[in-house]
């Protein structure tokens, strides 16, 4: 019992190491060759610990390889534009001013439910609204709507606007985080200041954020009973 958990244990940290390695994607940003890979992987892994006879190092140095394999696949696409398009395809339009090019969909094996499923997920649900759609070499759809079907933003209704940074996480469940301190060039004298202004101590926020203007948001810590 003890030996199949420090199995399991070792090669849940190699993975997790090399998923490391590979970079931080979502599943559904991964590219043809990652998924093959994260797909090789999982079932690699799994050989060591389902079966005890196997020695531990068969399960590793495949993953390890592939790991490697990976990192040099990306470093070659980023590298080379024609290595990249053979390794991860091209983008291709299918809505182009506004009328669907049905042999693009046809190319892809794309029907016409893949179509509007992908649209509803934008938001979508009139194709009348769609300018420009293609897909992204991860599957993904990207839309560009139709400029009098666009929600109406203080650039289209001609009124000027300060653009301002997204505010920054200072205090994450009573830690203060350094980092986000310095995001929104806020001064551990300054922070002092703030909470005892709204009566808090750091270890009495759940939640802060702040901008660098200055503009911050807590939430208090809830009180068990």
């Amino acid at each position: 019992m003890l030996v199949s958990f420090l199995r399991t244990l070792i090669l849940y940290i190699v993975v997790i190491f090399g998923m490391r390695i590979m970079g931080k994607r979502q599943l559904g940003q991964l590219q043809p060759s990652e998924l093959v890979i994260t797909i090789l992987i999982s079932n690699i892994a799994t050989l060591p610990i389902e079966n005890s006879d196997v020695p531990l190092i068969l399960g590793i140095i495949p993953i390890l390889t592939l790991m490697c394999f990976e990192v040099i696949l990306s470093v070659l696409t980023l590298k080379s534009i024609r290595f990249r398009r053979l390794i991860w395809g091209n983008t291709k339009i299918l809505i182009q001013d506004g009328k669907i090019k049905q042999q693009e969909l046809a190319d892809l094996r794309y029907s016409v439910d893949d179509l509007m499923e992908q649209l509803r997920t934008n938001g979508i649900f009139d194709l009348r609204e769609v300018e420009f759609a293609l897909t992204e070499t991860t599957g993904q759809l990207s839309i560009c709507k139709k400029t009098s079907c666009e929600t109406l933003n203080p650039k289209t209704a001609g009124i000027k606007v300060t653009e301002t940074p997204p505010p920054s996480i200072v205090i994450s469940d009573r830690k203060v985080l350094s980092e986000g301190m310095k995001n929104c060039m806020l001064s551990q004298k300054e922070l002092d200041r703030i909470l005892k202004k709204e009566g808090y101590k750091p270890e009495e926020v759940f939640l802060m954020t702040c901008t660098p203007q200055k503009d911050y948001y807590i939430v208090p810590l809830e009180k068990k009973h």
